[in-house]
C-alpha cells in the first residue's frame, strides 16, 4: 500500500475496539514522530502526553462533549504549548545547537539574540498563537505517521481545554492544552471506516503556476 493509498485508508476514527492496545513499538514511533517534528526555528514550544490510564481518560470525557474515543482508544496524545516562552528557553535550544552540532557561540549569538528579542516583543497571547500553530503542524504529522503505521486517530478540537489543564494538573507544568489525538484501532462495527472518502477535485485545490 503506498503512502497516496493509506492517505486514503484514514478516516476520523469515530469508534474505537477497546480489545485492541497498541505496541510500545507503536507508541515510541509516535513519540519520536513527534519530537522530530518541525517547528518554528526549532524551538520545539509544544509538548505531548501519552495517557494510557483508563481511570484518567474516563473522568476526561465529559470534558470533551462526551465524545467517547477518549476513553476507547488505545491512547490518549495530548498537545500542550508551553504557557509562556522564556529566555532560558531560547538559551537552552541554542546550547543544545552547540552541543549537538558543536557550533561556535560567535556563530550562534546573532540567531540567539534574534529569536530573544523577538520573542520578548511578543505579548503572551501571541506567544500561545504562536505555539499553538506549532501544535497543528505536529497534529498533521502525527495524522500521516499513523496512516502509514496502519494505526487509527482521531484529530480533536472540541474539548475544555481549562477543565483539561485541571485535570491534567498542567499549570504546575507550565503547559495549557491544545489539541487532542485518540489513537488506537477502529472497531469492526465503526460504520464511517467505510465511507468514500469525500474531497474536492485536484484541479479545484491546486493552483499551478
Amino acid at each position: 500500500m503506498d503512502i497516496i493509498e493509506k492517505l486514503k485508508w484514514r478516516y476520523a476514527t469515530k469508534k474505537f475496539d477497546e480489545s485492541k492496545q497498541l505496541s510500545n513499538n507503536q507508541i515510541h514511533v509516535l513519540k519520536e514522530a513527534f519530537n522530530l517534528t518541525a517547528t518554528s526555528y526549532g524551538l520545539q514550544p509544544i509538548k505531548m502526553l501519552v495517557i494510557e490510564n483508563k481511570a484518567l481518560r474516563e473522568n476526561l470525557v465529559k470534558h470533551s462533549y462526551n465524545q467517547t474515543q477518549v476513553l476507547e482508544a488505545s491512547h490518549l496524545l495530548v498537545i500542550c504549548i508551553q504557557e509562556q516562552i522564556f529566555e532560558e528557553d531560547v538559551n537552552a535550544f541554542f546550547n543544545n545547537i552547540k552541543d549537538t552540532r558543536n557550533t561556535s557561540e560567535e556563530i550562534l549569538a546573532p540567531f540567539r539574540e534574534n529569536l530573544i528579542n523577538m520573542l520578548t516583543n511578543m505579548s503572551i497571547q501571541e506567544q500561545q498563537q504562536w505555539s499553538k500553530n506549532q501544535a497543528y503542524i505536529a497534529l498533521g504529522n502525527l495524522m500521516t505517521v499513523c496512516a502509514i503505521e496502519g494505526i487509527d486517530a482521531c484529530p480533536m478540537e472540541g474539548f475544555n481545554p481549562v477543565a483539561y489543564d485541571q485535570e491534567l494538573n498542567l499549570k504546575q507544568k507550565g503547559l495549557k492544552s491544545a489539541l487532542l489525538l485518540p489513537v488506537g484501532f477502529r472497531a469492526e462495527d465503526d460504520m464511517f471506516s467505510s465511507f468514500q472518502k469525500v474531497r474536492m477535485q485536484l484541479k479545484d485545490t491546486i493552483i499551478e503556476l
